[in-house]
C-alpha cells in the first residue's frame, strides 16, 4: 500500500429526526452515557435481521458515530453489513411511527420487511 492509498470505514448515521427521537428515549432512560447500538444477527427468511437497543458498554473495537449529540455504536462483526447505513425515524400519523434503516449493503429483503440479505 502506498502512502496515498488508505481505507475508510463508514459507520452508521442518524437523520436529524432519528437523532431527536433517540435523544428523547435516552433521556427517558436516565443514562446520558448510552448509545444506540445497531447489530446484525442471523434471523428471518432473508438471512439477517437488525437488532437495535440502548447500550452503555462501548468497546474499543466498536465503530461509533455521532449525530446531534447522539452516539450510534456498531460492533466490528456487524459493521461489514451495515457500513454506510442511515437510520431514520418516521411518524406517519395513522400509519404508525418507527425507525427505518436505509442500508446500501442489503441486496434483498423478505416480504415482511423484517430481514435482509
Amino acid at each position: 500500500m502506498t502512502a496515498l492509498e488508505f481505507t475508510t470505514t463508514k459507520g452508521v448515521e442518524l437523520t436529524s429526526s432519528a437523532a431527536e427521537k433517540v435523544k428523547a428515549l435516552i433521556e427517558a432512560e436516565g443514562d446520558a452515557d448510552m448509545a444506540l447500538r445497531l447489530a446484525v444477527k442471523r434471523s428471518g427468511c432473508s438471512g439477517y435481521a437488525y437488532d437495535m437497543f440502548f447500550d452503555s458498554a462501548i468497546d474499543a473495537s466498536d465503530i461509533v458515530t455521532e449525530t446531534d449529540g447522539v452516539k450510534v455504536a456498531v460492533d466490528a462483526a456487524s459493521l461489514e453489513m451495515v457500513s454506510g447505513a442511515t437510520i431514520d425515524f418516521k411518524d406517519d400519523g395513522l400509519s404508525g411511527a418507527g425507525f427505518a434503516i436505509e442500508n446500501p449493503n442489503a441486496t434483498g429483503s423478505c416480504g415482511c420487511g423484517k430481514s435482509f440479505s
